[in-house]
């Protein structure tokens, strides 16, 4: 539960149908088994006191009469266990029956959630629960709450709220789980009973991840077992664990039996809902609050070490979007100034290498020849031959126009004019060359009436690691959406999409430290001066970067995460160090993201101050990194 992990789990019951005595033993078995992994919530399939496949057995006293002594012995069996669980069972309220759920927890029965939504077959048997807000005695001297509008909230951690839908419901057109979002539930558990269908898996995964995904929600499903009746078909046990359009876990049909565990992240969801102004709430649900002690959450899930660029997304086609999307901005913006030219500084590093992929397809786009690109390359201190080479070659390749401009006697001229020693590599030494190479480009454009098109990216904006009007400023910036490790996958894209000897320039590319070259070379002519050595790894980076941008994640969450994303790659110490580096810059460099240039966003994270990204300059660090100081 710590940091809003809460453990779920869905149990296989294997049920023999109307032999309430096993299925109870079944049940406390299968509770007692999720309390010794720690599970907050555990949910067993649809009727599994009885089995659901009783069919007019439903009607007879003696398995109702069994089925509500059996719900009772569940209730004192759980006594000092940890789990909320949640039963199937078939109850007798107000002269009829209905298909519910009943919801327990340490001894006691916190609530019983009717059925509302019904099938033909089943309204032979079961009435709606629609519309009854009542109380159920079950033969003792105890009043259950009893009714379609419950929710269950836990004390301990206000973020886990959970509700209960059964069966079919929730693919209603009227689904509870729509009304029980709205008054706070987190996460939806259904206890279900799929028949086993070719094609049933598939169905459901994209059913319940579209559910997930519409009511940023979690969602646990428990089916029911094929040992319920064969007499005209098979249920098949498919458990599915969901979050916020993710399927987290899912058991197969006919698995073994046991538990199918995950973890969903409540404080992820409901920060997703207080993000969304459209976000819709009530307060017509009924509370049944419960207890759980607060304990660390084993992570059984995996996270990825680039969310940027996930393993399980098709890159190919979201490195085509990128692109069409710089291409399309840049040719807007070229055709409303009327430019005649794109100007470029080019380095022969990655960010300039996109920006000039992206500029060359929206001059094409426009159907202007790719001379009117000028690039300039502009060596000082800390050229290497290397990237010096690959960025003429590349120019060359693509058929746009190249020209050197050496800025090593202008910038030695601002020293002395300045007073500065050139022996001093410190900050006026990098900065120095910096502006000088903005001021050449924005005058260039100017000679030539173009725009100066914008190399940084989001991941240096995130860590302030641009010069304050030098290479921080431009006039359209193309790259300012897209984090190093994305703008590494669309390179790699285009260098296979085009091939040839631009492929190979742009490998070559892909293959050179990521650095700004304002030091001198190292005596062989390499790169001395690498940005992964000084800021850290753009890996890590990126990571931090998504979870605390897209989710508001807390420092200390974010460290947990990463240590198990990591694990192998970097130690503990290594993720916190650069942790508190990224927390630490990532607020004294809000100055410079107060006033970026215009650039389109290619996907859900900007820090563009006009909307995406509003924040004080001068606001304080110290909580954030105060978390993290603390961590035991």
């Amino acid at each position: 539960m710590k940091h809003g992990w809460i453990q779920v789990a869905a149990a296989t019951v294997p049920v023999r149908v109307a032999d309430v005595a096993h299925n109870t033993a079944a049940i406390i078995e299968r509770i007692r088994k999720a309390d010794e992994a720690g599970v907050n919530l555990l949910a067993l399939p649809e009727l599994c006191v009885t089995g659901v496949t009783c069919g007019d057995l439903f009607l007879t006293d003696s398995l109702l009469t069994a089925a509500e002594k059996a719900l009772l012995e569940i209730e004192k069996a759980t006594e000092g266990l940890y789990p909320v669980a949640v039963v199937g069972t078939p109850i007798r309220h107000l002269g009829r029956i209905f298909n519910a759920a009943a919801v327990i927890h340490d001894g006691k029965i916190l609530g019983i959630v009717p059925k509302t939504v019904l099938s033909r077959d089943e309204r032979r048997v079961f009435a709606s629960g629609e519309g009854i807000e009542d109380g159920v005695a079950l033969g003792s001297d105890n009043a259950y709450p009893f009714g379609h509008n419950l929710v269950f909230p836990c004390d301990s951690l206000p973020d886990f709220t959970f509700a209960v839908e059964i069966g079919n419901e929730g693919l209603s057109l009227s689904s509870p789980s729509t009304e029980f979002v709205k008054n706070g539930a987190a996460v939806m558990v259904n206890p279900t009973a799929v028949k086993a269908l070719v094609g049933q898996e598939d169905y459901r995964r994209r059913e319940i991840a579209s559910i997930t995904s519409r009511l940023r929600c979690g969602y646990v499903s428990a089916a029911a077992s094929c040992t319920e009746s064969t007499t005209d078909f098979v249920m098949g046990d498919h458990h599915v664990i969901a979050e916020n359009g993710k399927i987290l876990a899912e058991h197969p049909l006919f698995g073994e039996d046991g538990l199918l565990i995950s973890e969903i992240d409540v404080t992820l969801l409901q920060g997703e809902r207080r993000k969304n102004t459209a976000w819709e709430t009530s307060t017509e649900a009924f509370p049944c609050p419960f207890l759980q002690e607060v304990r660390e959450t084993v992570l059984t899930r995996t996270y990825d070490t680039n969310p940027f660029a996930p393993a399980d997304a098709d890159m190919e086609e979201r490195c085509e979007t990128i692109l069409q999307i710089q291409a399309h901005g840049l040719k807007k913006r070229f055709e409303h100034a009327r430019s005649a030219t794109a100007v470029l500084g080019i380095s022969g590093g990655l960010d300039s290498t996109l920006a000039l992929l992206a500029t060359v397809r929206a001059f094409d786009l426009m159907g202007k020849p790719r001379t009117d690109v000028q690039c300039v390359t502009m060596p000082g201190f800390g050229t290497t031959t290397r990237t010096k080479s690959n960025a003429v070659t590349l120019c060359e390749e693509l058929g746009v126009s190249v020209t050197e401009i050496n800025i090593t006697a202008a910038v030695r001229q601002h020293f002395a004019d300045i007073g500065h020693d050139e022996s001093v590599t410190d900050v006026t030494y990098e900065n120095a060359q910096a502006r000088e190479r903005t001021q050449v480009l924005m005058d260039v454009a100017n000679r030539l009436n173009g725009l100066v098109i914008g190399t940084g990216d989001l991941s240096e904006l995130a860590l302030g690691w641009a010069t304050y009007n030098g290479d921080h400023m431009s006039m359209y910036s193309v790259n300012g959406s897209i984090p190093k490790t994305l703008v590494r996958r669309v390179v790699s894209y285009e260098a296979g999409r085009i091939g040839g000897k631009v492929g190979e320039i742009l490998r070559d590319v892909l293959d050179t430290p990521v650095s700004p070259e304002l030091l001198p070379a190292t005596n062989d002519g390499k790169i001395a001066q690498k940005t992964e050595d000084l800021v850290g790894p753009y890996e890590l980076h990126d990571f931090f970067l998504y979870h605390f941008l897209r989710y508001g994640m807390s420092p200390a969450k974010i460290y947990r995460m990463a240590k198990h994303a990591f694990a192998g790659t970097y130690d503990s110490e290594t993720i916190l160090m650069w942790l508190k580096t990224f927390m630490r810059r990532f607020f004294i460099q809000q100055f410079k993201r107060s006033c970026l240039p215009d650039g389109p966003k290619v996907g859900r994270l900007s820090l563009s101050p006009r909307g995406d990204w509003q924040m004080p300059s001068d606001a304080a660090f110290a909580l954030y990194l105060k978390e993290l100081e603390e961590l035991p």
